[in-house]
């Protein structure tokens, strides 16, 4: 595995668990040249599923896309880095469980939403504002009065 740091190929494995449901190990290792640590993930190649995108494209699911989307949103909100990786890898499994073997992005975008609206109703706002793309206030505030009404419903407040 070459170092991300220094490009060198030697390093060691200083400590490996199983991650991601137990789908993938995560091995820490150690440069042997420059000492730097660094974290990589080894899991089982799994059937490639393809992404058709707006615009009609398609392209490999990403699971790093995923993870990004939802931690951009998730900025400053106290979910954890293991709550962030629980949320994206629930999200690949409904990706690697579709059949066809395709899924739009409108859906991975609605897997997402539904991920955040149990974890945080902010990081939840945050996401939706940038997938549900609002064209006004009105489109936004009515999705913030949805919210909230369900909140009040289910007895929950914050």
């Amino acid at each position: 595995m070459k170092c991300p740091f220094c490009g060198n190929d030697e390093d060691r494995v200083i400590d490996s668990r199983p991650a991601r449901d137990g789908k993938a190990i995560r091995r820490r290792r150690e440069c042997s040249v420059c000492g730097n640590r660094f974290t990589t993930y080894e899991a089982p190649e799994e059937h490639v599923v393809l992404v058709v995108k707006s615009d009609g494209t398609r392209e490999p699911f990403d699971r790093r896309k995923v993870y990004r989307g939802i931690t951009i949103a998730c900025n400053k909100r106290p979910l954890t880095a293991e709550a962030i990786e629980q949320i994206t890898t629930a999200i690949e499994g409904r990706v690697q469980a579709s059949e066809p073997r395709e899924v739009t992005t409108q859906q991975i975008g609605q897997w997402a939403l539904e991920e955040l609206r149990g974890a945080d109703e902010v990081a939840y706002i945050r996401f939706a504002s940038v997938f549900k793309r609002y064209e006004n206030l009105d489109e936004f505030l009515r999705e913030l009065n949805r919210i909230q009404s369900a909140v009040s419903s289910s007895g929950h407040s914050d």
